[in-house]
């Protein structure tokens, strides 16, 4: 049940000048609360906003206003590509972001096919170089975005996997052992990467929840996006279970088919979002951690 909160409804509005006129709260995640909006007009609208009272605390705002930046800045250049549909940015503030509202619809094989031309086509647009211009996020985590001049395999394994790998051996998460593990794949990563690509205009963050069905089309929200390898996306759509993922890769090979062996690089792409949910989550996702990397050797 969600409750109506016309004070945050007032808040909103003062900090984004958006003419709110109903705010309701519909739970939080990552230091952030979730509220549905109603705006002048009828127009819906979706929000994180920064706590407030004693919640105030749970994530630094300044961290807090760093990710909404880099979310903004991820969807309006995605957005650019003219491929996959993503919601509006209606305001960023330091406190808040406010999105347009996705109605709710199902997925379908039709609309799973065409979210993968679609994905192929916002990959195709390309990135100028590895990275981004902004400071990334990845769930509450920062996301290094700095371009170093290497290719990615290196690029990957400088900025992608050993800065987790650091923070889940620390936490506890991983043992020291198992690090030695996904340090032989950083070790061997010019080998295990495939055939060289241009950087491409990726979500970073493309798992099933993080697409949203409307309109017989797939949407994405909640980027961290950055200029990266295609198969990062399509191996996170597979770590979690999309729909009719079959379809998504069947329209995605019709309009940009992927290099030879790309299924066998899978556990290699997937080896940074578990690393992300051992820092998040703890050690249950241990074994998910040390099955990646070893199938990613054998590979």
């Amino acid at each position: 049940m969600t409750l109506v909160n016309l004070s945050a409804a007032r808040r909103i509005a003062r900090q984004t000048g958006l003419a709110v006129r109903e705010a309701r709260a519909v739970g939080s995640q990552h230091g952030y609360q979730h509220l549905l909006l109603a705006l002048a007009g009828g127009q819906r609208a979706f929000a994180k906003v920064a706590p407030v009272g004693d919640r105030a605390q749970e994530a630094p705002p300044a961290e807090l206003a760093a990710a909404f930046a880099a979310e903004a800045s991820g969807l309006r250049w995605l957005a650019e590509a003219g491929a996959v549909p993503v919601p509006e940015v209606l305001a960023v503030t330091e406190t808040a972001l406010v999105i347009s509202m996705i109605p709710a619809g199902t997925a379908s094989p039709s609309a799973a096919f065409r979210f993968g031309t679609d994905l192929a086509r916002m990959h195709a647009a390309g990135a100028g170089d590895l990275g981004a211009p902004w400071r990334g996020f990845i769930a509450s985590l920062p996301l290094d975005n700095t371009p170093d001049g290497t290719a990615w395999p290196q690029w990957y394994a400088s900025r992608r996997l050993l800065p987790y790998l650091r923070m889940a051996v620390d936490s506890g998460a991983l043992r020291p052992e198992d690090g030695r593990l996904v340090e032989a794949v950083m070790d061997r990563i010019d080998s295990l990467a495939g055939p060289a690509e241009p950087p491409s205009r990726i979500h970073g963050d493309c798992w099933a929840g993080n697409v949203l069905w409307s309109g017989d089309r797939g949407w994405l929200i909640d980027p961290a996006a950055h200029g990266g390898h295609r198969e990062t996306d399509l191996a996170m759509l597979d770590l979690f279970g999309a729909p009719h993922l079959d379809r998504i890769l069947a329209g995605y090979n019709d309009t940009a088919p992927l290099a030879a062996g790309w299924r066998s690089r899978i556990p290699l792409h997937q080896l940074h979002p578990l690393l992300v949910h051992a820092c998040l989550f703890g050690s249950s996702y241990r074994e998910g951690v040390l099955s990646a990397a070893r199938s990613a050797l054998s590979a």
